[in-house]
């Protein structure tokens, strides 16, 4: 039997990266190590969102931009994403791909702290994109739950930390350890809150899908 990278790499190596100026982000991206999903969630993403139609979309963490142009590109000609970073050398990126893309017009891009931002959107969106600072997670819940509508989609993140969410506490450094708490919290919740279908899918670094019923 194949192991686990065996299986990663073959995987890597049918599904291609994504078309046109899209493609040439994101494999810039993945050559200078800046911060996007892996192939294998952007392909997901793309499968899932080709399914689940939706005409609005929000994304926390844009980071330079792939993650919104990939939603866009999903999106029929009416769609439309709002996105939300802090950090201004990432807003400047994500701005200059949202030009070479040619979606300025269909992507809003906030800039300021999501705890701040969230509760001063009114929603309602057909698909969240959850991918910001790992340990606010349960912070975001709520409010991510708040402006979803009924029978929209809530993916997130990065929801197993390298394999760290699995461990014991004691397995964690000291560093990580809140981080670890939370996520392991979040998860938990989300897990048990009525009214949602969820599931964690062990692809990239873990993603969890939610469906609010």
């Amino acid at each position: 039997m194949n192991n686990p990278s065996d299986i990663q790499n073959y995987i890597d190596q049918v599904q291609p990266l994504c078309r046109g100026v899209l493609g040439e982000i994101q494999a810039e991206a993945l050559r200078c190590g800046l911060p996007i999903v892996p192939p294998v969630v952007a392909r997901f993403m793309s499968t899932l969102l080709a399914i689940h139609r939706c005409e609005n979309a929000l994304e926390i963490g844009c980071a330079v931009g792939f993650s919104a142009g990939l939603i866009s590109s999903c999106l029929p000609a009416t769609g439309c994403v709002t996105t939300i970073d802090r950090y201004d050398i990432m807003i400047e990126r994500a701005r200059e791909n949202f030009r070479r893309l040619g979606i300025e017009d269909r992507v809003t891009l906030l800039e300021g702290d999501a705890r701040d931002i969230l509760p001063t959107l009114g929603g309602p969106f057909d698909f969240i994109f959850l991918d910001a600072a790992k340990g606010q997670y349960p912070v975001f819940f709520p409010d991510c739950l708040r402006l979803l509508r009924p029978g929209g989609v809530l993916l997130v993140d990065n929801v197993l930390q390298d394999g760290r969410t699995a461990a014991d506490r004691c397995e964690v450094t000291r560093r990580q350890r809140t981080t670890h708490t939370r996520m392991r919290a979040f998860l938990h919740e989300a897990s048990h809150t009525p009214g949602l279908e969820s599931s964690i899918i062990p692809i990239g670094d873990g993603l969890l899908l939610i469906c609010k019923l």
